[in-house]
């Protein structure tokens, strides 16, 4: 069966930022950029399409596609939160080559980027959940719901 693509979360406004590499592991901070003037400004949409999950930036009137950043788990290095703000994340987006690259992303309000991390907490919660339905085994004896003779 063909699964159909679900908008789970659309944010009109996000901005990117162009991002310095991680200089050690104690992760990304959001003050080492240049928050005063993003590299780009758009539209973001959280899509799923059975198991698979998207983060797309597109333009805002045309609806172009800017990037796309494929998430398998969350957390996960394909999404991360900065150390020092809850408004933004550092994506690794990917072109159809495959090829990767890391971005900031941030919104203009903190609801909005608690909207995100709420979205992708349910759609795993909802995927580990479909994952135990279709692995359990029928409870209890199976029952006989055919017609008898006679």
């Amino acid at each position: 069966m063909e699964s159909y693509e679900s908008v789970l979360l659309v944010k009109p406004e996000v901005f990117v930022f162009n991002i310095p590499p991680r200089s050690s592991n104690r992760g990304y901070r959001a003050a080492d950029w240049n928050l005063a003037e993003p590299s780009w400004t758009g539209r973001m949409r959280l899509v799923s399409k059975g198991d698979e999950l998207v983060i797309k930036l597109e333009d805002k009137a045309t609806g172009e596609l800017f990037a796309k950043c494929p998430i398998e788990a969350y957390p996960s290095i394909a999404i991360e939160s900065v150390n020092d703000s809850s408004r933004y994340f550092v994506l690794r987006i990917q072109d159809d080559t495959g090829r990767n690259a890391f971005i900031g992303i941030g919104f203009g309000d903190r609801s909005d980027s608690f909207d995100l991390n709420v979205a992708l907490q349910d759609h795993f919660k909802w995927v580990k959940k479909e994952k135990q339905i279709n692995e359990e085994p029928a409870s209890g004896p199976a029952l006989d719901l055919g017609f008898k003779r006679g």
